[in-house]
């Protein structure tokens, strides 16, 4: 027997992260590591277990294997739940058949049983690539005061950037009137930052109707929302102006790791009245060698460094080697960089290793289009060689 629960979070995890290239090759978007010691995923959970919601399913697809590994449990979160709990919702075989999730609202319909067995009054969606602290029991009490069917979390963005998100256009007291998935033309700069709450009773109509529309993409966005809002039902913005990223590419994951080191940006992961937790591999200290220089960076347990570090973010179990440099960067969990190596600007993924005197990435005034430059990659468990030289914007796949 479940417990009933008020509400029930499903956390959309399954993306490929195309936009990541090398970096999501073998595992799920919400799996990549950020910020020294979490990963994306961290952040969603987190915010769900200290807004008071203890039921999430978290719908994995593509390559899901570490993303399972790491949630387990759910210890880390205080989601190991007899009643409730963080439960992984792979696609599954029934008994017409097996169907990979077809899109945002498809994933939820799959799992339209695992909702009913708690019988919620309310369902929060949640995107699973996303950075930010958010009390999610605040934007539900206000979808409770205004009587609301579906409430969409939304955040001012740059007109320039209007485009990449779902605008939405609203009344003064915050009822939508309007909802464009990625315009070309943009009305406003109101952003949908993907996170909605459904009153579930409307929910489960709305995702079965959708599911027998043979022409529908099975989107939120693109099909669900605009059908609600055709039928008249109260839909509603609810307003976040705190820090919030979409590290869905490489240039945005690179800035968020960046955005760390940076005393004016509104994100500390040290607040402990609103804790981020992660699975962390509980290793010794950082050791800084005699010939160590480390500038305004961060580093996590378990590295060693004996070479020059300036502004960059280092993981756990990462080595700096001797008459190395590293600057601008992101060195992911057991990186190495050997002696003489030169990393610039560059996200260097999971045990990675960076051959003597090899030179990754460079510094933008050294290129002379700034169109041609950006951050270079080199994906998980790739050796460059002695010597070798990575370009910027470079995305390294296999061994140089």
């Amino acid at each position: 027997m479940f417990r009933k629960q008020e509400c029930v979070a499903m956390l959309l995890a399954g993306g490929q992260g195309s936009r990541l290239y090398a970096l999501t090759r073998n595992l799920a978007k919400p799996a990549v590591p950020y910020g020294g010691k979490y990963r994306i995923i961290d952040f969603p959970l987190s915010n769900c277990i200290n807004s008071g919601i203890e039921t999430v399913g978290v719908l994995t697809q593509y390559q899901p294997l570490v993303l399972n590994d790491y949630i387990g449990s759910g210890q880390p979160w205080d989601l190991d739940r007899m009643e409730a709990g963080v439960h992984v919702l792979p696609p599954y075989q029934r008994s017409r058949g097996g169907d990979w999730y077809k899109g945002t609202a498809n994933a939820i319909y799959q799992n339209i049983a695992f909702i009913e067995r708690y019988d919620p009054e309310y369902v929060l969606v949640l995107s699973g690539d996303h950075i930010y602290k958010m009390d999610y029991s605040k934007m539900i009490e206000e979808h409770k005061r205004n009587k609301a069917d579906c409430t969409i979390a939304v955040i001012e963005v740059e007109m320039s950037e209007a485009s990449r998100f779902g605008i939405l256009n609203t009344k003064p007291d915050g009822m939508i009137y309007e909802f464009d998935e990625k315009p070309a033309r943009p009305k406003s700069n109101l952003a949908s930052m993907g996170i909605y709450v459904f009153s579930w009773d409307k929910l489960r109509h709305y995702l079965n109707q959708d599911e027998e529309n043979p022409q529908s993409q099975n989107d939120f966005g693109r099909d669900v929302l605009p059908a609600m809002l055709n039928k008249g039902e109260r839909m509603f913005s609810y307003r976040f102006s705190g820090y919030w990223k979409d590290v869905g590419t490489i240039d945005s994951l690179w800035e968020a790791n960046m955005d760390l080191l940076n005393p004016k940006i509104p994100l500390d992961l040290s607040e402990t009245d609103w804790k981020i937790y992660s699975r962390n591999p509980g290793l010794p200290p950082h050791y800084l060698g005699a010939t160590a220089e480390v500038q305004n960076s961060m580093i996590c347990e378990g590295s060693k460094i004996h070479g020059k570090v300036d502004f960059s973010v280092l993981f756990s179990g990462v080595t700096v080697s001797q008459g190395a440099e590293v600057r601008d960067s992101i060195l992911m969990p057991g990186a190495k960089i050997l002696p003489g190596a030169r990393v610039n600007y560059a996200i260097v993924a999971e045990n990675a290793v960076i051959g003597t005197d090899a030179v990754v990435g460079s510094r933008p005034e050294e290129s002379p289009n700034l169109d041609e430059w950006g951050i270079a990659v080199i994906a998980a468990g790739i050796n460059v060689g002695s010597g070798s030289v990575v370009p910027s914007k470079s995305m390294v796949e296999s061994d140089i």
